[in-house]
Protein backbone atom coordinates (compact mmCIF):
# COMPACT_ATOMS: atom_id res chain seq x y z
CA UNK A 1 0.00 0.00 0.00
CA UNK A 2 2.93 2.35 0.83
CA UNK A 3 3.98 2.14 -2.51
CA UNK A 4 0.59 3.56 -3.96
CA UNK A 5 0.87 6.17 -0.80
CA UNK A 6 1.20 8.98 -3.52
CA UNK A 7 -1.28 8.20 -5.76
CA UNK A 8 -4.46 10.46 -6.18
CA UNK A 9 -7.72 10.39 -7.77
CA UNK A 10 -8.71 7.77 -10.31
CA UNK A 11 -5.27 6.25 -10.00
CA UNK A 12 -5.04 6.35 -5.79
CA UNK A 13 -8.82 4.32 -6.23
CA UNK A 14 -7.30 1.99 -9.06
CA UNK A 15 -4.43 1.19 -6.67
CA UNK A 16 -5.94 0.62 -3.53
CA UNK A 17 -8.76 -1.33 -5.38
CA UNK A 18 -6.02 -3.55 -6.17
CA UNK A 19 -4.29 -3.95 -3.17
CA UNK A 20 -7.20 -5.09 -0.91
CA UNK A 21 -7.56 -8.63 0.11
CA UNK A 22 -11.45 -8.70 -0.47
CA UNK A 23 -12.34 -8.00 3.17
CA UNK A 24 -11.82 -4.24 3.00
CA UNK A 25 -8.25 -4.57 4.08
CA UNK A 26 -4.95 -4.02 2.87
CA UNK A 27 -1.32 -5.37 3.69
CA UNK A 28 0.80 -3.02 5.27
CA UNK A 29 4.35 -4.10 5.82
CA UNK A 30 6.03 -2.23 9.30
CA UNK A 31 9.44 -1.63 10.17
CA UNK A 32 10.69 -0.89 13.34
CA UNK A 33 13.75 0.94 14.23
CA UNK A 34 16.39 -0.66 16.04
CA UNK A 35 16.29 -4.14 13.99
CA UNK A 36 13.77 -5.41 14.39
CA UNK A 37 12.10 -8.13 11.52
CA UNK A 38 9.39 -6.17 9.41
CA UNK A 39 5.91 -7.68 9.95
CA UNK A 40 2.87 -7.76 7.51
CA UNK A 41 -0.11 -6.50 8.75
CA UNK A 42 -4.05 -6.44 7.35
CA UNK A 43 -5.79 -3.73 7.89
CA UNK A 44 -8.67 -1.24 7.05
CA UNK A 45 -7.92 0.52 4.02
CA UNK A 46 -8.20 4.17 5.64
CA UNK A 47 -6.23 2.82 8.56
CA UNK A 48 -4.29 5.77 8.56
CA UNK A 49 -6.97 8.05 8.83
CA UNK A 50 -9.17 5.44 11.77
CA UNK A 51 -6.34 3.34 13.44
CA UNK A 52 -4.98 5.01 16.37
CA UNK A 53 -0.91 4.67 17.41
CA UNK A 54 -1.63 2.54 20.13
CA UNK A 55 -3.86 0.04 17.59
CA UNK A 56 -0.85 -0.04 15.29
CA UNK A 57 1.34 -0.82 17.95
CA UNK A 58 -0.12 -3.73 19.57
CA UNK A 59 -0.82 -5.02 15.74
CA UNK A 60 2.78 -4.90 15.43
CA UNK A 61 3.67 -6.29 19.02
CA UNK A 62 1.20 -9.01 18.33
CA UNK A 63 2.66 -9.55 14.82
CA UNK A 64 6.04 -10.04 16.37
CA UNK A 65 5.10 -12.30 18.88
CA UNK A 66 3.20 -14.42 16.34
CA UNK A 67 6.58 -14.47 14.22
CA UNK A 68 8.79 -15.28 17.71
CA UNK A 69 6.49 -18.05 17.99
CA UNK A 70 6.98 -19.97 14.57
CA UNK A 71 10.79 -19.89 14.63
Amino acid sequence: MQAYSGLEGKKGDKAAALSENGNGQVPVVCTPGGGAQSVRLELPKNWLEETTDEELLAGISEAQQETKVQQ
